[in-house]
């Protein structure tokens, strides 16, 4: 019986993260906040004293989906703290506030008062709206997360906010003007991250390419050059990166180091020119192909994985077949293609010539076979290669089955013999069999102590 009271002592606190990956990151950097203040976190189908929801805004259905989470987390609990932050809280705050239950509305800044709002709440039980014009931000927010569930691959957050402008995205009005973390500051992470075990880093943001954009004589080239000379660090990996921002600077780190690792995700988003014209993006095919031929250039077997957006406004079936062939000539390892979704408030939504929705579907079927198609084509060239792999897991969650799973530097993702003691650690493998999302290797040997070899290795 004493041991149940104990139990329920803690205040507990539970998440629900919707969006992308920086969303996610900034869910554990707050979990960490809080666990520092010694809550427990608990599902969010159970019942906990406070909710945090971490919505997404980059579609209309991002925002329907936050509000029907918002009503869950009320319904869960009515008694509970409801408190609301991410991008569709920053854009529409008074919505949010105009939900019976909802307690505190904070954005995508001043996330590290949040307990300090909480408290301020109980104190003085009336709800808190505590977003700002993101606009007016000028500094990087810095919540650190020192500890991953994935125990090989760390993330490590270095810039917010985009100065872009696209006309399909509301981005720049949920996370403001582009800003980055000090350099020192993520150095520091780095090596904090390396000295609790992690062996690859993947640094992230909401344009990493635009690292450094708002410093004084200090690009993304710079920092990756800072990165490198990281002791115990082996792997350093580039979320995404736009075409105009692989500069010469940047090949020439991609060329030179050890530790960058054989894989860039650069979004397309269009194959045709018309179409990215009237996107707003800030370069030509020609100049895109340019760009990923340098890479295959410098890097050879490097994987290109890209965005696509189907069905933009205007885009006629022609456009789609040269965007199509476009796409088929760059040879991409693998493609998220997402349909056109209209965001209220952004130019694309205005613009005439909306395609049809049936039309889209089957035009984003169409380049989801040519990337499958794509995806094995990339993986049948490393049959026979030796790389180098960092198992992550046991194989589908199954501890026992006596096989693990874990990426090649150049995000090829392979399943081999192995026991759970090898998690973690630098091991050798050789390609038995391509695969779509996944290829089979024979494992070869542990080789934790030896520097990553990023090309495949010519001998075992």
């Amino acid at each position: 019986m004493t041991t149940t009271l104990a139990a329920t002592t803690a205040q507990t606190v539970a998440f629900y993260t919707l969006g992308c990956k920086v969303n996610f990151y900034d869910t554990e950097a707050i979990w960490q906040l809080f666990k520092g203040s010694g809550y427990e976190q608990v599902d969010f189908e159970a019942t906990a004293d406070v909710y945090i929801i971490n919505t997404c805004t980059v579609t209309n259905t991002g925002d329907k989906k936050s509000r029907q989470i918002i009503r869950r987390a009320v319904r869960r609990n009515p008694d509970a703290i409801i408190a609301v932050t991410g991008c569709y809280a920053q854009t529409s705050p008074a919505k949010i506030m105009a939900i019976p239950g909802v307690d505190l509305v904070i954005g995508t800044q001043d996330r590290e008062k949040i307990l300090e709002f909480i408290e301020q709440f109980r104190a003085e039980r009336q709800p808190i709206n505590a977003v700002r014009n993101i606009m007016k931000t000028r500094n990087f927010e810095e919540l650190d997360v020192p500890d991953f569930s994935d125990r090989t691959r760390a993330f490590l957050k270095i810039q917010e906010g985009c100065n872009n402008f696209c006309t399909f995205c509301i981005i720049p009005w949920s996370r403001g003007l582009s800003r980055s973390r000090e350099p020192q500051s993520v150095i520091q992470q780095a090596e904090a991250l390396v000295a609790a075990g992690y062996k690859e880093i993947v640094l992230t943001g909401i344009h990493t390419g635009g690292y450094g954009d708002d410093l004084e004589d200090y690009k993304l080239h710079n920092l990756l050059r800072d990165l490198d000379k990281v002791q115990g660090l082996e792997r350093i990996r580039i979320s995404s990166i736009e075409a105009s921002q692989i500069t010469d600077e940047v090949i020439d780190v991609l060329k030179n180091s050890d530790k960058m690792c054989r894989h860039l995700h650069v979004p397309l988003q269009a194959g045709d020119n018309t179409v990215l014209k009237r996107m707003r993006r800030k370069y030509t095919v020609e100049e895109f192909a340019g760009k990923i031929a340098k890479l295959h250039e410098i890097m050879p077997g490097v994987a290109i994985t890209t965005d696509v957006i189907v069905g933009f406004p205007g885009e006629t079936e022609e456009m789609f077949l040269t965007g199509y062939r476009y796409m088929e000539q760059m040879k991409f390892a693998e493609m998220h293609v997402f349909p056109y979704s209209k965001r209220t408030g952004t130019p694309a939504a205005r613009m005439e010539d909306q395609v049809d929705e049936e039309e889209k579907n089957r035009r984003v079927h169409e380049l989801i076979d040519l990337s499958e198609r794509m995806q094995l084509d990339y993986a049948k060239q490393f049959v026979g290669e030796v790389l180098d792999v960092i198992p992550e897991r046991d194989y589908k969650g199954a501890p026992g089955s006596g096989l693990v799973m874990g990426y090649t530097d150049n995000y090829i993702q392979v399943v081999f013999n192995g026991t759970e003691d090898m998690i973690g650690k630098l091991c050798r493998v050789k390609v038995t069999e391509a695969g779509v999302n996944e290829c089979k290797a024979d494992f070869v040997r542990v080789i934790e102590d030896a520097p990553v070899v990023l090309k495949s290795a010519a001998a075992v």
